[in-house]
């Protein structure tokens, strides 16, 4: 039987469920938009886990490349072509994309994860937000408007504030700017690969571009293993690992259920509505992070997340 013919079967199966959840479970966008910030918290703790052991470099081709594996058999039970046949130009600047923001930013982000630990760092991933901003404004001719730079302001202020909080000098003071600095580039380099790109994601399938990105990503960090010395000790803290556990479930969670949870959430709720509710992953962070990882909560912490979150909001929806 053709394929073509066969893709039909996975097609009309999706679109059943989909017309099944939609009639019959209320609020349903918004639960998966919430439901995604849950998810991407938890894989973040796992993370934080696994990189007691696993270098960041291991740790994130592991995650690009198991979430690309199980893209593909996703794509093709809801009908998704796996490489349409799009300009090559596509495919190269997603590719790019990838590279930047899958390969270079996860990594940085892995490192300061380790460094900062996972409280802290749900404050400093709030730069994300200001840092697309500012990208817009000078890649896709946007502005900014007063309330948005009141937003950035508070985000600012709300990292800055963690360089004095008293339990944040338990990292050393070298490491601590350091953390927040390869933390901040991070979120930079996420944000220069999503502006690069989104004119194309406006118009593209979003699981095919995912993936595409993915594939870019692991190949960026295949090839850096090459320039590392100590490639060989890099892959090792991988396979010999004792945090197995945390390693998979970290990336099933964060880079593949959380990525589909939230485009169920983006297509079945408002994009006003998805966002604020994804933006709920760095409250549940900072909050599992004090349960399960038994990082100190303490007034100057908490001010300083609801300082960064409610800047969030402000930057997004000024």
């Amino acid at each position: 039987m053709p394929l073509a013919t066969l893709n039909l079967y996975p097609l009309k199966f999706s679109l059943f469920i989909n017309n099944l959840m939609l009639t019959s479970l209320p609020y349903f966008g918004e639960s998966l938009a919430l439901l995604t910030a849950l998810v991407w918290a938890v894989a973040v703790i796992m993370f934080k886990r696994s990189g007691e052991s696993v270098h960041p470099i291991a740790l994130n081709l592991f995650k690009n490349v198991l979430s690309a594996l199980l893209l593909l058999p996703t794509m093709v039970i809801v009908g998704r072509q796996i490489f349409p046949p799009l300009p090559w130009q596509d495919y190269a600047l997603l590719l790019i994309s990838g590279a930047i923001g899958i390969g270079i930013s996860d990594t940085l982000f892995f490192k300061s994860l380790n460094i900062l630990g996972a409280g802290l760092s749900a404050i400093v991933d709030c730069l994300y937000s200001p840092f697309v901003i500012g990208l817009s404004i000078l890649w896709l001719n946007e502005s900014l408007t007063l309330v948005q730079v009141i937003g950035v302001v508070m985000i600012i202020s709300a990292v800055l504030n963690v360089t004095r909080d008293p339990e944040s000098k338990k990292v050393a003071s070298g490491s601590l700017v350091f953390g927040i600095v390869i933390g901040a580039l991070a979120m930079g380099f996420n944000a220069f690969s999503i502006v690069m790109i989104k004119p194309l994601l406006e118009n593209s399938p979003l699981l095919w571009a995912t993936e595409i990105r993915l594939i870019g990503g692991s190949i960026a960090l295949a090839l850096s293993l090459i320039f590392f010395p100590s490639r060989r000790r890099i892959i090792n803290s991988l396979l010999y690992s004792k945090n197995w556990k945390f390693t998979v479930s970290g990336s099933f969670l964060g880079a593949y259920l959380a990525m589909i949870l939230w485009l169920g959430g983006m297509k079945y709720a408002p994009a006003s509505v998805a966002a604020p509710l994804n933006q709920m992953s760095n409250v549940f962070i900072f909050v599992l992070a004090a349960i399960y990882l038994k990082e100190p909560i303490n007034l100057r912490r908490t001010v300083g997340i609801i300082l960064a979150v409610a800047g969030v909001f402000l930057v997004m929806y000024g």
